[in-house]
């Protein structure tokens, strides 16, 4: 009896690591798929026993770093002065405002020169004055430009080399916000300071002031850049009015009026119109861009022809002027000038008695110019 009451525990040792061992699991069990969802859960549940569920976390790390709060040093190595003063808040407008006065400079002298020459000093002074306004589907735009220069050579008087008086005026208006296409009146008057003489004839003036002045006044449309750098004008419907305020040169016809009417003995039965009409066409053209940094190129075209007179007969005045920038005040100014006019006559043809035969034929008009001067933007 001792011998088999010794054996049963040993037996219900050996029963339960027999147990054990069968029933134990070395590997993480394998899930269902999703397709199988005609499991039982109550099933499911009852054969996965233990869930293994392994995961790798990197550790943080730490970085430790000393502050220096006894440091006090400040350098002014990196740091720039301001180049342009301080600038005052202004209050929001429509009107923009250009203001430019300008005066160039040429110079010769000559000492003991063995190939010749005439000392000489040349003054050319503009001025440019813009008051525009835009606000959405308005626009107006006004300009006053004015020139005046001199020469003055050794041996010889005070001559007149360049003089204009230029006034533009133009109204637009847009349908709307995002088109470039105005419907525009344009309003344009030339005229100079002081008499033109054709040299060295200083006695007989070729011209004076309203002699001639030219206004032109129409409408039509125009395509203008949001920042005004290009502006084209096309009108079919321009009045252009010509005139001759000085009597001797109205009575001669000059600049198309038409001139007096003379007997046999060349005395005048009436006087020359001060006032000659047309209506045309017209078309401007504006442009300014820059070159280069210091370079900026401004182009400015009339074309003009009328429609009873002489259609077809071209009238041309363009600018092309080019200026090359030193600094905020020292500029240096290449421009051109062309201007062709049928009303223009050149060469007029007189008989022994000094009745004019041949009243002449229009020509090409160029003018050149080169100055260094200084100009003032206010």
């Amino acid at each position: 009896m001792q011998r088999k009451f010794l054996n049963t525990p040993l037996l219900l040792i050996i029963f339960f690591l027999f147990t054990a061992i069968t029933n134990a699991q070395d590997s993480i069990p394998v899930f269902p798929e999703r397709d199988s969802i005609l499991i039982d859960s109550v099933a499911l549940q009852k054969k996965i026993d233990t869930i293994v569920i392994r995961r790798i976390q990197e550790r943080i790390k730490e970085n430790a770093e000393s502050v220096n709060l006894f440091n006090t040093n400040i350098s002014f190595k990196k740091t720039k002065p301001l180049n342009k003063g301080y600038k005052k808040f202004q209050v929001p407008t429509f009107w923009q405002s250009v203001n430019l006065i300008g005066l160039n400079f040429s110079q010769a002298a000559f000492i003991n020169w063995n190939a010749g020459g005439n000392n000489s000093i040349a003054a050319l002074a503009n001025a440019r004055f813009e008051r525009n306004y835009k606000f959405r589907y308005f626009q107006w735009e006004n300009s006053l430009e004015t020139r005046y220069g001199i020469n003055l050579q050794e041996g010889q008087k005070i001559r007149k080399t360049d003089d204009a008086i230029r006034v533009t005026s133009t109204v637009g208006y847009r349908r709307d916000t995002i088109s470039n296409w105005y419907y525009s009146v344009k309003a344009n008057f030339n005229t100079q300071f002081t008499d033109g003489f054709k040299y060295p004839d200083r006695e007989t003036p070729i011209s004076r002031v309203m002699s001639p002045g030219y206004f032109f006044l129409g409408a039509g449309t125009s395509f203008i850049t949001e920042d005004r750098k290009f502006n084209i004008y096309i009108s079919p419907l321009t009045q252009k009015a010509t005139f001759v305020f000085d009597q001797a040169l109205a009575d001669k016809g000059a600049f198309g009026v038409e001139k007096a009417v003379l007997d046999d003995d060349g005395n005048i039965v009436q006087k020359g119109k001060n006032v000659f009409l047309e209506v045309g066409f017209l078309v401007t053209n504006n442009w300014e861009t820059q070159l280069m940094e210091n370079i900026a190129l401004k182009h400015r075209l009339n074309v003009y022809t009328d429609y009873v007179r002489s259609f077809g007969n071209i009238d041309i005045d363009w600018e092309l002027n080019v200026n090359l920038k030193v600094n905020k005040y020292i500029v240096t100014n290449l421009g051109t000038h062309v201007i062709y006019d049928d009303d223009i006559l050149f060469d007029p043809i007189t008989n022994d008695a000094g009745v004019v035969i041949n009243e002449g034929r229009p020509k090409l008009q160029f003018k050149q110019l080169l100055g260094v001067g200084v100009a003032y933007n206010f």
